[in-house]
């Protein structure tokens, strides 16, 4: 497949990866951007734009650890817990072939969404505390199996994988949203390599518009480091963004 675009076309391609970056490192979801982008202006089958998209999502992920762990925002010790059942669980989701009919995966999808806007919008000072807490031993030993289902998610479809992991990381773990923003980033990337692999083994991945998402999309997550380091508050600013992203998603996903 060529890449070429007309220059407006192009336009529209940095805007929609330097804003997907943001959102991802912020939040999640920013592949319903990505998505609509590859298929509907680059002109990539389904299955290819969903392998094409892991390209950003990995590239961007690792821009935002180093970063983050640069800024010292976040301190990723003691982390293997999470990030290894994710993993597991994404290299089994990338590779399952699930016979269900599209949209009602997306009615699921939306009413997962819809399930976490409420979450969101109940009791917010629990998705934004000054300080990290210690897990007890119950917690830890839920976060295992909990962790391996959203890795199984992501591997399969990876739009919305962020937003669930926060919520994990925040209301099970136990991290404020900037750390739990760092340890979903260290997840997606550590993840990002296998799923890739068996993407293009399939002949799923297109490198070149891929190539190019992950230039701007690491962009988008340098800029948004940079906003979790400088902006004093910035936990009230992502949980606000998050109510946003995640209503937005769910209103996609019925649509």
């Amino acid at each position: 497949m060529d890449m070429d675009l007309s220059v407006l076309d192009w336009l529209l391609f940095a805007v929609a990866g330097i804003g997907t970056g943001i959102i991802n490192t912020l939040a999640g979801s920013g592949s319903l951007i990505t998505l609509p982008i590859f298929i509907f202006l680059c002109g990539l089958p389904a299955p290819v734009a969903n392998g094409t998209n892991r390209i950003g999502v990995m590239v961007q992920s690792v821009v935002g650890v180093i970063g983050m762990r640069r800024s010292g925002v976040v301190d990723f010790a003691g982390s293997a817990w999470i990030i290894i059942p994710a993993v597991l669980g994404a290299a089994l989701g990338s590779r399952i072939a699930v016979g269900i009919d599209e949209q009602a995966m997306s009615y699921t999808i939306g009413g997962l969404m819809v399930f976490m806007l409420i979450v969101l919008l109940v009791n917010p000072k629990r998705w934004i505390r000054t300080d990290s807490l210690v897990m007890s031993g119950g917690r830890r030993a839920l976060a295992v199996p909990v962790f391996f289902l959203i890795g199984v998610y992501g591997g399969f479809i990876q739009a919305g994988v962020g937003i669930f992991l926060l919520a994990g990381l925040v209301l099970l773990s136990r991290y404020t949203l900037s750390a739990a923003n760092g340890i979903k980033l260290v997840v997606v990337a550590a993840y990002g390599l296998p799923t890739l692999a068996i993407f293009f083994l399939q002949d799923q991945v297109h490198l070149g518009f891929g190539l190019a998402m992950a230039v701007f999309q690491s962009i988008g997550a340098w800029l948004a480091v940079r906003f979790v380091v400088r902006v004093p508050n910035a936990d009230v600013w992502i949980h606000r963004l998050l109510i946003v992203i995640v209503a937005i998603s769910a209103v996609l996903f019925f649509v």
